[in-house]
């Protein structure tokens, strides 16, 4: 009898699995090492890798080995791997933050064989008068970390696309948010520090969202409807990237039937997108990103 509802449970657990996968377009699906030692680590390892309709973790605490299973077009094993070292678990790929591993359970601190870090790739060397140590260095510029200039032309087309609804212009408004269309696919996530990676994941979909519904629009009360939600989140992800130079995070009480909005500005000087030469100096600098 015991063994009946065994192989009834393990039956269900496969079916459960395999209908999860079935949902995931695109899939693809791998194997990887994982350290852990128990069923509280198979749980936290899943719900950290997991991603609805795009990702799926498998783990087996006997074998610590994880199956994989993704939407190759909207993520990949390392940034699957990524989330799940951010929840204190090694694998071959990424070391989990010292810190995070010891927070763990005390049957959840696995053996930690010896690794190398992950570090990032060194600032270019300051350029100096000597003309021979700079033709040393000629291509040291190049070495600055890919990872400081992911998001920079996401954030320029925002700026783009605030400019334009200053000017309440819905063509231009429409063609900048082509570009920060363009620019959110042509991030590489697997590029971004883990923080920052975690932030992206969270607002991508709505970022990409309202950036199309701008972009396919020459209606500027449209656009601003709009720009609030995509105000909001690039507000969110730059205070965990930053930028180049300091922005002011600015208000407006009067949008939205009094209920207010914010947007992003690289002047502290107001000029407001939600009503441009109607109200231009309508509303206040409320934080500055530094």
């Amino acid at each position: 009898m015991k063994n009946s509802f065994m192989k009834i449970m393990m039956a269900i657990c496969l079916l459960l699995s395999t209908t999860s996968n079935a949902q995931i377009k695109n899939a693809k699906t791998e194997s990887v090492k994982i350290y852990g030692n128990c069923g509280m680590c198979e749980t936290k390892i899943e719900k950290a890798g997991n991603l609805k309709k795009v990702a799926n973790v498998d783990w087996n605490k006997d074998t610590q080995m994880a199956t994989l299973t993704y939407d190759a077009k909207k993520t990949n094993q390392d940034e699957i791997l990524k989330r799940i070292a951010l929840v204190g678990y090694d694998s071959d790929k990424f070391l989990a933050p010292d810190d995070v591993y010891s927070n763990l359970h005390g049957c959840c601190q696995y053996e930690r064989t010896a690794k190398v870090a992950v570090k990032e790739v060194p600032k270019a060397v300051t350029e100096t008068n000597n003309h021979d140590n700079h033709a040393n260095h000629s291509d040291m510029p190049q070495m600055t970390s890919q990872k400081e200039n992911q998001l920079k032309l996401v954030f320029d087309s925002y700026f783009l696309i605030k400019d334009a609804l200053i000017a309440s212009n819905g063509d231009n408004t429409a063609l900048a948010s082509k570009e920060l269309v363009t620019a959110i696919n042509n991030v590489k996530m697997d590029k971004l520090d883990m923080d920052v990676h975690m932030v992206w994941m969270k607002v991508l979909n709505t970022i990409k969202e309202d950036a199309e519904h701008i972009a396919d629009t020459k209606d500027v009360k449209h656009q601003r409807d709009h720009f609030t939600t995509l105000s909001k989140d690039i507000y969110t992800l730059m205070k965990v990237s930053k930028y180049e130079t300091p922005v002011y995070y600015q208000y407006c009480p009067m949008f939205n039937d009094g209920k207010g909005a914010n947007w992003l500005s690289k002047e502290n000087a107001v000029k407001n997108p939600y009503y441009g030469s109607m109200m231009l100096s309508c509303g206040k600098t409320v934080e500055t990103i530094k």
